[in-house]
């Protein structure tokens, strides 16, 4: 988080935002009620279950709300 950002909704917000981090949790969930089966490490998951390969920061904007990944605020303060 060393560049600056912008709102790409509102486009005035440059100061205030909520920084989000993602941690991933790799369950197997009961198709019938939804309780836990199993839940798996990163390194041992199951062969047909994927890692999560998603962003590990969101950011919102502290004005209009908007969540996004980070990449859109620093491109949008760039251009």
């Amino acid at each position: 988080m060393s560049s600056p950002y912008l709102c790409p909704s509102c486009k005035t917000n440059r100061s205030r935002f909520n920084l989000i981090q993602q941690v991933a949790t790799s369950v197997k969930l009961n198709p019938q009620d939804g309780s836990l089966m199993e839940q798996y490490s990163q390194d041992k998951l199951d062969p047909f279950h994927t890692p999560y390969r998603g962003p590990e920061l969101k950011v919102q904007c502290g004005s209009c709300g908007l969540i996004e990944d980070e990449r859109m605020f620093i491109k949008r303060a760039q251009a």
